[in-house]
């Protein structure tokens, strides 16, 4: 945790000289779009600094919310809202809510792959920073459980048409790079990306997995469950596996091109948890 907090020190230390009280925490901010009754999905600004250097964005987990993942029960505001501000006067924080339902009792969960949340969330962060002339700025990514695998695969899209286009090795890649011509928005954000903290992602799957699936045919809704969620959180997922290699490989590449490296913060548990087991492991 020291490394984080120091890398945003050094992100934020050409503002040491004018420092000023940091904002009172917005009250409202944009709505962000709703993909069913009552689950904001897309991206929403929770503080928003005219002297931000840097991006702090927030990323739920399973079964989590944009908002209510980060808020404390009975609590008004989401601590990243009501407490960084005062930390972090410079940075500007943005919580990113995707369908992460598994099982929902109520109503037809998502089918979206890990990959589907990964495109939405880069496109939606790098709108957004495009829009406001923000793409060169810093981000720095907090993802709790699933939330982790879906910052590792937003780097990892963006690393290997990065790789693509400048390689172009022949003329399929040649097409791929003009195809994504429009889009050089998107690429900002791995080369902006200086730190992941991941909060019990489970990089060696997760027993989280099998609880999900007795309780989806427990209850005889199997319809819906979202398969493609509960297949990548198993320990011998082909997905899951592909991520990590992908991931690994892509933070190994930025060091030994003398890029600038990614600085990871895992936090996880060391006990399994009662009636699930094992949630996550080391990256």
């Amino acid at each position: 945790m020291s490394s984080f907090r120091s890398l945003i020190g050094q992100i934020t230390v050409s503002k040491n000289d004018q420092q000023t009280p940091a904002e009172p925490p917005r009250q409202e901010s944009r709505s962000a779009l709703s993909s069913k009754e009552g689950f904001p999905i897309g991206l929403k600004p929770l503080y928003e600094p005219e002297s931000a250097v840097v991006d702090i964005v927030f990323v739920h987990g399973l079964t989590g919310g944009m908002e209510t993942t980060w808020t404390a029960k009975n609590a008004v505001f989401s601590w990243p809202q009501t407490l960084l501000p005062t930390k972090l006067p410079h940075a500007r924080i943005l919580t990113f809510g995707y369908d992460a339902d598994v099982v929902d009792l109520r109503a037809m969960v998502s089918k979206d792959r890990i990959g589907n949340h990964a495109e939405n969330l880069l496109t939606a962060l790098a709108t957004h920073r495009e829009n406001d002339d923000t793409n060169c700025r810093h981000v720095l990514f907090v993802a709790h459980s699933l939330g982790g695998l879906v910052c590792e695969d937003v780097s990892v899209y963006v690393y290997f048409i990065i790789e693509a286009i400048t390689e172009m090795k022949d003329a399929a890649q040649a097409l791929l790079a003009s195809r994504n011509s429009a889009e050089k928005h998107l690429q900002k954000i791995l080369p902006c990306t200086r730190g992941i903290l991941f909060l019990g992602t489970p990089h060696g799957g997760s027993g989280l997995a099998t609880w999900a699936e007795l309780l989806a045919k427990s209850v005889g809704l199997v319809k819906q469950a979202n398969p493609q969620i509960l297949e990548v959180l198993k320990s011998d997922s082909e997905v899951l596996a592909r991520i990590q290699k992908e991931f690994h490989s892509m933070v190994r590449a930025r060091a030994n091109n003398h890029d600038s490296s990614i600085a990871i913060t895992c936090f996880y548990e060391q006990l399994p948890l009662p009636g699930i087991g094992e949630v996550s492991t080391i990256i």
